[in-house]
């Protein structure tokens, strides 16, 4: 292929590769996505990772494309492929963090390492403290148990030593030694796996001991790691790139300027999760983030704010959790932090611990700072910030985030008892600022930028564990809400805020990523639709689950109940539920093992055709797919159960309350009741947020089977390899009713064939007009007059193409409907206005919506010549 640089994507569309979906699955999807309307592929990592995993996040090895997706031959030839059909590709990279793979072999520099310890070539590769204990040696907590437990299971193989799966390097002259001396002589330490809480050297993603840190800091080790993504770019295979974690990198700007040289300027997004108010640091060199600011604002117009109010009494009067466990949205965040820190951060603290005592007793006037006061202080200080990371030393950051700072020191400080132990956090403080750095020198100087990078990577692990993987699953009145970047102690997003942020990215950010749903989302974005839902009949939803409790004999009041997670997993199994449904077999009554051999069946997705569209919609309820959902819930909020602290009795009690509550036919049809009576909101919800999302400014990113209604859980429930029918668009381009008319066999609207009639039309146009939608276009606010409750969300892009979705429609019809509501179109010299979904044209200057918007609750009018 020949290199050539490609305007930015208009829309992307998110395939995860797997063995089960490899490039050649990929390459054979390429005419339905190239007729669906997206510009470019987007895929999940394709460098070698760990043999048979399903994300490709575990990288083993950055010189050659995973062979189990194909190979480079396998990446080039889907590259062709798109090409031919109008499309490029852009790739998911992952810097920060390589796989500590089982046999370690599988990581060639690891291997290294471990073999020849600091001398190694490789040893620079990855972020390990050599002096943070266990004799100058890597800590490797691998063993089921203690070392002298064991030994036993342990046999050396001329110059390997293998343990069960496990397999490392032995140091070269040491092969002849008995196996304590043996391996008293590594550079490595085995270790029972529990000890990586508190003893680990290593920097690893989050608390994921498995995956090891990578410096690419070093100018060495980014040129070694990044070759053969740059020489696929140089050679026009890729195209764009979405880079992963860039808040576990030391210097996310440098590597981000780096990158952007190395690529000539490609378009790039980064996963950074923005939190409240804050902005992405326009010294970044890059496109944007990846969306999931986005999410936030489409996902908060479709809830209400009074109901949730009233909903989260409903949830009070049902779970009673206490404030720092689930009843306060704060307190709950502060004590999970506490939790995490304290816990499951223990290591990156204590190195932390160790780095500003080392600096403290090299200054002029030694402070006299304890290790605990010191330890005490960076524990006050990171659950403080509100933020995922500081970025202090960035010009653009710098003063916003030393007030940060500075606000949660004089928090911390008046945590401590002693005030003048409360000095500590000063000097932690201005550290993480690199205050006292201009004079460093030497041993110092390094010491004081070692620890600025790192207090910040601790910080943004901290907030993903204790927030995203706690808090999350803890405070649950509105599941919806509770998504990455999400704020569930305030879920609704008011309409004005939502243009402020369209807005400011047509401005600042017009060609940033924006998503709905990610391999990384607790739930679909269709699931969150039906869920917020519930924000807008609170006391439907109290008698809906009176009823359920009754009508399943269950008592959740017993000394063995755990009201908390019935809450949950009710609230989840709605979001599953589909209208009509009932107790329909192989649904709701599933067995606890999957049956059959139809893979879409085995998946959860049954085929029908339907209007002359076929659907793969999933069954709903099911078991199979509630269980795991529900288990890491529980699991991951640490409540009653963790990963590393199963109670079995515990989780067996969970699935016995799963099977016959949420998953028995009587739950399944009382659900289904509801969900039929919710179903013109969950569908006004479920168009709306999709049309927000393919139409405000930015780049639209698909995941896989979202075009069409797609109700998925956390994984691995989303990350089900793709499937495609020639089937799902044949029919699309000859319906113009949007679908009004379809219906399912239990006479509901096909969600799936609206949907993907809405997503088609936007696409294309989009692709037809990428001037109206991208920076050179504008974003301009529409309001309805007559409509004070602002339950139309309009806007106009280029004044060429208006899009309008209606939110909070159950209120809308508790209020008698749009009665005289208006919209004023913008002002166009001659013309007809076209929605695309409908078919019907309309003329300004001013359109009634209960004409405009009497077929479906969204439309998409383009300006047409008279």
């Amino acid at each position: 292929m020949t290199p050539e640089f490609s305007a930015p994507p208009t829309a992307t569309y998110r395939l995860q590769l797997q063995p089960g979906f490899p490039f050649a699955a990929a390459e054979k999807a390429v005419p339905y996505l190239a007729d669906l309307g997206v510009s470019h592929l987007h895929l999940s990592p394709v460098l070698g990772a760990v043999p048979g995993s399903t994300h490709g996040y575990d990288v083993v090895d950055h010189s050659v494309v995973r062979a189990e997706l194909g190979g480079e031959e396998g990446l080039r030839a889907l590259a062709r492929t798109a090409a031919a059909h109008g499309l490029r590709l852009v790739v998911d990279l992952v810097p920060n963090h390589m796989a500590r793979p089982s046999p370690a072999s599988l990581n060639g520099p690891l291997w290294s390492v471990l073999r020849d310890g600091p001398a190694s070539p490789y040893a620079r590769w990855f972020d390990i403290d050599w002096e943070g204990g266990h004799g100058g040696r890597l800590l490797m907590p691998v063993l089921g148990g203690r070392l002298a437990d064991e030994l036993p299971t342990m046999r050396i193989e001329g110059d390997v030593l293998r343990y069960h799966e496990h397999a490392f390097p032995i140091r070269p002259g040491t092969e002849r030694l008995p196996l304590p001396q043996l391996l008293d002589a590594q550079w490595y330490r085995l270790s029972w796996w529990r000890l990586a809480r508190t003893e680990l050297n290593y920097r690893r993603f989050f608390t994921i001991s498995e995956l090891i840190a990578v410096r690419v800091e070093d100018p060495e080790v980014f040129r070694a790691t990044h070759a053969t993504v740059l020489r696929l770019v140089e050679d026009g295979v890729i195209d764009g790139l979405r880079i992963d974690h860039p808040d576990g990198l030391a210097d996310p700007a440098g590597y981000l300027t780096r990158l952007s040289q190395a690529t000539g300027g490609r378009w790039t997004v980064v996963e950074k999760i923005l939190t409240g108010d804050e902005r992405l640091p326009r010294s970044w060199a890059c496109a944007g983030t990846t969306g999931y600011d986005a999410l936030r604002h489409i996902d908060g117009l479709f809830v209400c704010p009074e109901g949730a109010e009233l909903l989260f009494g409903a949830y009070r009067d049902a779970v009673a959790p206490l404030a720092d466990r689930g009843g306060d949205w704060e307190e709950t965040v502060r004590q999970a932090a506490y939790e995490v820190v304290t816990h499951d951060l223990a290591a990156e603290v204590d190195r932390l611990v160790r780095t500003a005592t080392r600096i403290s007793e090299r200054a002029p006037h030694h402070g006299d700072h304890a290790p605990w006061a010191v330890r005490r202080a960076l524990h006050e200080l990171l659950v403080r910030l509100p933020v995922y990371r500081p970025y202090a030393q960035d010009p653009w950051c710098a003063e916003r985030d030393a007030a940060m700072l500075e606000s949660a020191a004089e928090g911390a400080a008046a945590a401590f008892e002693v005030r003048e132990e409360a000095r500590s956090v000063e000097l932690v403080r201005d550290l993480a600022l690199d205050r006292r750095g201009g004079d460093a020198e030497g041993d110092d100087a390094a010491d004081r930028a070692d620890f600025a990078a790192r207090f910040a990577q601790t910080a943004a692990a901290l907030h993903a564990k204790s927030v995203e993987d706690r808090a999350f699953y803890r405070y649950t009145p509105l599941l919806s809400a509770c998504e990455v970047g999400g704020d569930p102690g305030c879920p609704a997003v008011t309409v004005d805020a939502f243009h402020a942020f369209c807005g400011h990215l047509q401005e600042n950010w017009p060609t940033s990523g924006t998503v709905l749903s990610t391999h990384d989302t607790k739930r679909s974005s269709d699931v969150r639709a039906r869920i917020a839902a519930l924000s807008e009949c609170p006391e439907g939803w109290r008698e809906v689950l009176t009823r359920l409790n009754t009508r399943t004999a269950l008592t959740l009041d017993g000394p063995e109940s755990d009201p908390q997670m019935a809450w949950t997993a009710w609230q989840t199994a709605f979001g599953m539920a589909r209208p009509g449904a009932g107790a329909e077999p192989g649904t709701a009554s599933a067995p606890r093992t999957c049956a059959g051999t139809d893979p879409y069946r085995q998946d959860g997705i049954a085929p029908y055709r339907q209007d002359g569209v076929t659907s793969y919609r999933q069954d709903g309820i099911s078991f199979e797919r509630l269980e795991p959902a529900i288990l890491k819930a529980v699991r991951e909020s640490a409540l009653h159960t963790t990963w590393t602290e199963q109670d079995s009795a515990y989780e067996e009690a969970v699935t016995d309350f799963l099977e016959a509550g949420p998953c028995s036919p009587a739950a399944a049809a009382e659900l289904a009741a509801f969900a039929d009576e919710l179903s013109p909101f969950v569908r006004a919800n479920v168009l709306g947020a999709a049309l927000l999302h393919l139409t405000m400014p930015g780049v639209p990113d698909l995941y896989q089977g979202t075009e069409r209604e797609y109700t998925a859980l956390v994984d691995p429930d989303n990350r089900a390899p793709a499937r495609y029918s020639p089937e799902f668009l044949a029919d699309v381009d000859g319906g113009t009713d949007g679908g009004a008319a379809a219906g399912d066999p239990h006479g509901f609207p096909d969600l799936s064939a609206e949907k993907l009639r809405l997503t088609a039309a936007a696409l294309r146009l989009r692709r037809a007009h990428p001037d109206w939608f991208g920076p050179e276009g504008t974003y301009r606010p529409l309001h309805a007059e007559g409509d004070p409750d602002r339950h139309c969300v309009a806007f106009a892009r280029a004044d060429r193409a208006v899009t309008v979705a209606t939110r909070l429609s159950l209120r809308l019809a508790e209020s008698g409907g749009w009665h005289s509501a208006a919209l004023r179109l913008p002002e166009a010299p001659a013309g007809v206005w076209h929605d695309l979904l409908t078919g019907r044209d309309f003329e300004g200057p001013s359109v009634p919506l209960a004409a405009l918007l009497d077929r479906l609750p969204v439309a998409l009018l383009v300006l047409s010549a008279p």
